[in-house]
């Protein structure tokens, strides 16, 4: 993408970006306000084609809100996985509107996926990393599909496997943007409380991160703000910032759930 060599009559199979680029981009931006870099880089085109990627829980507003005030019209991609919190999806519609969100875009599971993977809609409970698979990574794969760069509202303080964050990355041959990388628990409650932002109606009663409302549990005092996700499981991350091992075969009995 920064590289401005390429012919347009000749099909370019090469990766949007390359690591030199986000290493370029890191060196660019260090130390610049978010706000700033996000104007920068959407009034600049630097990015190609750019989408955000929220999952509207507690921490969304933060990003959703920067993103807005540097560009509105930035499509923002919300994978509904057909479990959602009811109050996920209406904060999902309060968020659009407060912020006058242009491009507000929704996909989910194919139903066919579903029909042959996980028809009892039970997967959860016993392939926690399939269920993840097949309702949240595949259909953001697609979602993404066209984006040179994504924009991720992971930060370093949320869990163990998220420390050190640079604020672009690459994965898949995309430009991988972490606004928020740095930000302390503390930045994002200030910020809240500036812009008298929209909290999650879950938030007060327990719950510090939310996804999907069988997977996610609320969070005792002490506890990784995380660690009420896939409670009981050896499981910290979806497979959309990792990789994720679901079972081969459903239908083997060694894999069936013993209820």
């Amino acid at each position: 993408m920064m590289d401005t060599a390429r012919k347009l009559d000749v099909i370019d199979a090469r990766p949007a970006f390359t690591q030199a680029d986000a290493d370029a981009l890191n060196a660019r931006f260090e130390g610049m306000g978010t706000l700033e870099m996000l104007r920068t880089l959407f009034s600049e085109d630097t990015l190609g084609e750019v989408g955000v990627v929220s999952s509207f829980g507690t921490e969304s507003a933060v990003l959703l809100h920067l993103v807005a005030q540097a560009d509105p019209a930035i499509p923002v991609i919300f994978v509904d996985t057909l479990k959602m919190f009811p109050e996920t999806l209406d904060y999902r519609e309060t968020l659009v509107s407060a912020f006058g969100i242009k491009d507000s875009r929704v996909v989910t599971p194919k139903p066919e996926t579903l029909a042959a993977k996980d028809d009892k809609g039970l997967r959860w409970s016993f392939d926690p990393d399939g269920c993840c698979d097949i309702r949240k990574v595949e259909p953001l794969a697609r979602a993404k599909h066209g984006l040179d760069t994504w924009i991720s509202g992971r930060k370093a303080f949320q869990s163990v496997t998220r420390q050190n964050l640079p604020r672009f990355e690459i994965e898949d041959g995309r430009l991988k943007l972490n606004p928020l990388g740095d930000w302390t628990k503390a930045d994002l409650d200030a910020y809240f409380e500036e812009h008298a932002l929209p909290r999650h109606p879950l938030e007060a009663q327990g719950y510090l991160s939310i996804g999907c409302e069988p997977c996610t549990s609320k969070v005792m005092p002490g506890e990784d703000p995380r660690a009420g996700r896939w409670r009981g499981w050896d499981k910290v991350e979806c497979g959309i910032h990792t990789t994720s091992t679901p079972l081969g075969d459903p239908d083997d009995p060694a894999n069936q759930p013993v209820f």
